[in-house]
């Protein structure tokens, strides 16, 4: 691996992921007239959308995590060097940080500005862990039996998910920290972040150890979300 390039994968893969859950979720609300679910469904279409063409084409260079309970989970299971994952998770968060930022200035909006949406509730964190638990286990699966079809894996559950999570499936810290500097449709309250954040690596960290204990054969890092 290129750890340069594989940085910059990281980094701006990630940048242009959040830019474009931010993003679709502002034009979705704009153009839905009100309609919750029309917004919902261009957010979720365009994420998914996103993710594929992310991973088919940033996967070889990084592994396309894009996502710290990926990251993690990964370590965790020993099929990613523990010396990479501090450099992966500052890349992953000051890249989704961007994202926003570009997204509100694409839409005319404040570069920075804090999230009304409050986002609080034991369903909302049992859909958390559910939901980056599923992303963790599409992504060792895919990876273990049909690893040329991970992008498309990772981007129909993550737009799935969005539907069948109280949630609509955050599933990465990166994307839950990011997502507070942005008072629109995809916007979640600070106070709500760590819990968030904290349901999110806890998953990580449970799928990882599990996958440990498996004692498989190491994998290809191919991933993502």
């Amino acid at each position: 691996m290129n750890r340069f390039d594989a940085y910059c994968a990281e980094f701006f893969g990630t940048a242009v992921l959040l830019a474009s859950v931010v993003g679709s979720g502002i034009m979705g609300e704009n153009l839905a007239g009100g309609n919750s679910a029309v917004a919902l469904l261009a957010n979720s279409l365009a994420t998914g959308a996103t993710l594929y063409v992310l991973i088919s084409a940033l996967g070889p260079i990084s592994g396309a995590h894009f996502n710290p309970s990926v990251s993690v989970a990964l370590v965790l299971s020993g099929r990613f060097p523990l010396r990479e994952l501090l450099p992966y998770l500052m890349l992953q968060f000051a890249g989704a940080t961007l994202g926003v930022v570009l997204a509100n200035l694409m839409f005319e909006l404040p570069a920075w500005q804090w999230s009304g949406t409050e986002r609080q509730g034991a369903h909302l964190l049992l859909s958390e862990a559910v939901a980056t638990a599923g992303l963790l286990l599409t992504i060792v699966l895919f990876l273990r039996n049909s690893a040329h079809s991970v992008a498309l894996g990772v981007a129909l559950y993550i737009t799935a998910a969005y539907w069948f999570t109280s949630s609509t499936s955050f599933a990465n810290p990166a994307v839950s920290f990011a997502r507070m500097f942005s008072d629109t449709f995809a916007g979640i309250a600070p106070a709500c972040v760590p819990e968030f954040i904290l349901v999110q690596l806890a998953t990580a960290v449970a799928i990882g150890l599990l996958l440990k204990l498996r004692n498989r054969s190491p994998l290809p890092t191919q991933t993502t979300a």
